[in-house]
């Protein structure tokens, strides 16, 4: 048996330093993703730092917008009144992520370091080059119905399973972290990385690096802003296709749009194509389809997930019309 510790954190630099030292160390706060694949076997950590009690679970408005605790439960983020008022695409997507219990216990952090939930990935009996660099993707010829069909690679197309990472991409949020050199900002847009050739390196942080807060500016288009899930249950599913969208309009003219797209990309996919489209244009069902075909246009689905090319398209119409 694998020699295995759990310690629990009291202060911050203590956390990081153990789990900079040892690259198999793991933080673990609400624990909902990383227990699973720990007993999947597919995480193998020696030893667990909890950082629940870590002074980062606060939701409060900062100068130019809010900023949100790593630590914060999602159900609590999601019941909030300033997020509830003013970012509602974020409270949207939480509502619509997981069960109620679970959403008790995750973390915000915790969200945005979930790992996909490609079969193959979480089987450690299939080769998976996510577990393994150089292994091979079975999913390529193999049950692809529900992956990726944008930011793909022959090494990986595996879809992030976020819902909240989507809407915080649309709205410029931004990524605080801190570790053994300090702390650093991370644009949502960026914390995420592409398969690739590594598909094993999902985000930007580096070793011992701890996510202590989101901040997400106040905006019009924030306010203005809509959550759509296409899933195929109503309860506890993931994402077959979303979109977070934003919009700022005055007179009928739409002054800036924000668009990102779930459940269809190996990240949080955010569409400047789209955004560009839409600036200047009027809100009408037939522009808002023309942002879809801009936004989907380097889509390149598998053999059996191009539905998802359409269903997308549809379901980013439906949340323009929404806002």
């Amino acid at each position: 048996m694998r020699p295995f510790s759990f310690a629990r954190a009291i202060e911050v630099t203590g956390a990081i330093a153990t789990v900079q030292t040892n690259p198999e160390a793991k933080f673990i706060a609400g624990g909902t993703t990383l227990l699973d694949l720990m007993k999947q076997d597919v995480e193998k950590p020696t030893q667990l730092v909890d950082v629940n009690s870590l002074p980062f679970s606060q939701i409060e408005n900062t100068s130019n917008g809010v900023r949100i605790g790593a630590m914060a439960r999602m159900s609590d983020v999601a019941e909030n009144s300033i997020i509830r008022d003013r970012f509602g695409a974020i409270s949207q997507s939480l509502l619509l992520s997981a069960s109620p219990q679970l959403r008790n216990m995750a973390s915000i952090g915790g969200n945005l370091m979930q790992r996909t939930r490609c079969g193959y990935f979480r089987d450690p009996a299939f080769p998976c080059n996510k577990r393994n660099p150089g292994s091979g993707c079975p999913a390529m010829a193999g049950e692809h119905q529900k992956h990726a069909i944008l930011g793909t690679s022959e090494q990986c197309a595996a879809t992030h399973p976020s819902d909240l990472a989507v809407a915080l991409v649309a709205l410029d949020a931004v990524v605080l972290v801190r570790g053994e050199k300090g702390d650093r900002r991370i644009p949502m847009t960026e914390f995420h990385l592409l398969p690739g050739n590594t598909p094993d390196k999902e985000t930007a942080l580096a070793a011992g690096e701890l996510i202590v807060a989101v901040e997400v500016p106040d905006a019009i288009y924030a306010a203005r802003s809509h959550y759509m899930k296409i899933r195929d249950r109503a309860s506890y599913e993931f994402a077959l296709v979303a979109a977070a969208v934003g919009l700022e309009s005055e007179n009928g003219t739409i002054k800036a749009a924000r668009i990102a797209l779930g459940g269809v990309g190996t990240k949080p996919w955010r569409s400047l194509e789209a955004e560009s489209f839409l600036q200047g244009k009027s809100g009408t069902r037939d522009n808002f389809r023309q942002a879809a075909e801009a936004a989907l246009a380097s889509a390149k689905p598998l053999p059996n997930n191009g539905y998802k090319v359409e269903l997308a398209k549809r379901a980013l119409v439906r949340a323009l019309e929404s806002v």
